[in-house]
């Protein structure tokens, strides 16, 4: 698949750009505050429905606009047209796909498939347990859709357990703890599926890691990927779930939350068997990431029949240059990438083939080079 033109509308700073791309590698070349994160942005958007960025939609508007536009042109065995309209006045964003609404972001996410190489990884490797749990059930998102849908379901019922949790600590209504028992019953259910799910993603997912690592690395270091889950591996879900859901039972009542289920889980990074997380260098934790793209780029097209589209946004400067070097030597093994970069002149490894586009912006217009 492929992104063959890209029309912006009020975006950020482009008020009205268009742009054609190689279905190769795109370098967007420019200094800074000139938009080029923002590009990414909206494909992004247009390949998931939402930003890769911004918390709302109208954090992406122009400056005093009350609506903004990005349309594009994806070719694959097929062509389809996307355009995205969001207005401040009305507060709603519409997606359409060759002409027809799509309501719900479950039937783009998938279609579309998309890896977003940028500064904010770090969190993956080094944040919160939630920064992990978002990278993984985006990547098994985007390659199933059962799980997606397990995962809405999922978090429609923490949403009613949670708040019936709060009614029952604000009421002491005890005819309400059998409607809580219901839905905990559904929580268990539902949490098995995606636990399980998670458990068989990561076995096979594990595999792309190791031959990302090894592609840039060679044999120096030895990753690993670990999920942790229900407080620690157990070979009967449903019953390890059920007994820890049992004995924190008073204390969810108590303090009017879920705390036990796949949303409390976590993923643990490993180096030669080493805790990333706790010894992991700046270097391992920034290839780390690096590694964990490439991988749920090569996952994602096997798993879909579909090359993804990959952005990378200002990866370069934060890396030593022999595994800058490995990097753009890799990326010719992906199909159509976007790069963004401020300075071509610093980054003399990168090396450009015709087929590739060299896309500069000025102030108030476009150079292709």
């Amino acid at each position: 698949m492929n992104l063959s033109s890209i029309q912006l509308r009020n975006f950020r700073i482009h008020k009205q750009l268009s742009l054609n791309f190689s279905d190769k590698l795109n370098y967007i070349v420019g200094g800074n505050g000139l938009g080029k994160t923002s590009i990414l942005e909206s494909i992004y958007y247009m390949c998931t429905t939402k930003s890769s960025i911004a918390r709302t939609d109208s954090e992406a508007l122009n400056f005093n606009e009350d609506f903004f536009e990005i349309s594009g042109l994806f070719k694959s065995i097929t062509e389809n047209n996307v355009r995205i309209y969001f207005s401040q006045k009305d507060n709603k964003k519409l997606y359409f796909k060759d002409g027809k609404q799509i309501s719900r972001s479950a039937d783009v996410i998938g279609k579309f498939p998309v890896v977003i190489l940028a500064p904010a990884d770090h969190n993956i490797t080094q944040g919160a347990p939630s920064d992990r749990r978002k990278f993984f059930d985006s990547v098994i998102s985007q390659a199933s859709e059962t799980y997606l849908y397990n995962l809405i379901e999922y978090n429609r019922i923490l949403r009613q357990r949670s708040s019936l949790l709060n009614q029952i600590k604000e009421t002491r209504n005890e005819r309400l703890l059998q409607e809580l028992d219901a839905w905990t019953e559904n929580l268990i259910n539902k949490g098995s599926e995606l636990i399980e799910q998670r458990k068989v993603f990561i076995k096979d997912f594990s595999g792309f890691v190791c031959q990302s690592y090894k592609t840039l690395l060679d044999d120096y270091e030895i990753p690993g990927v670990e999920y942790y889950y229900l407080e620690g591996s157990s070979t009967n879900v449903k019953e390890k779930f059920q007994a820890l859901i049992k004995d924190r039972k008073e204390e969810e009542l108590r303090r009017a939350a879920n705390l036990v289920g796949p949303h409390r889980d976590d993923f643990i990074f490993t180096i030669n068997k080493m805790n990333l997380r706790t010894f992991g260098s700046q270097g391992q934790h920034k290839t780390f990431q690096v590694v964990l793209r490439f991988a749920e780029f090569f996952y994602l097209e096997e798993r879909t029949g579909n090359t993804p589209i990959f952005l990378l946004d200002d990866v370069f400067g934060e890396l030593d240059t022999s595994r800058s070097e490995r990097i753009s030597e890799y990326l010719r093994n992906v199909g159509q990438a976007f790069i963004t970069i401020t300075d071509f002149a610093n980054l003399s490894y990168l090396k450009k083939n015709v087929d590739d586009f060299h896309i500069s912006l000025k102030e108030g217009y476009v150079n292709y080079a």
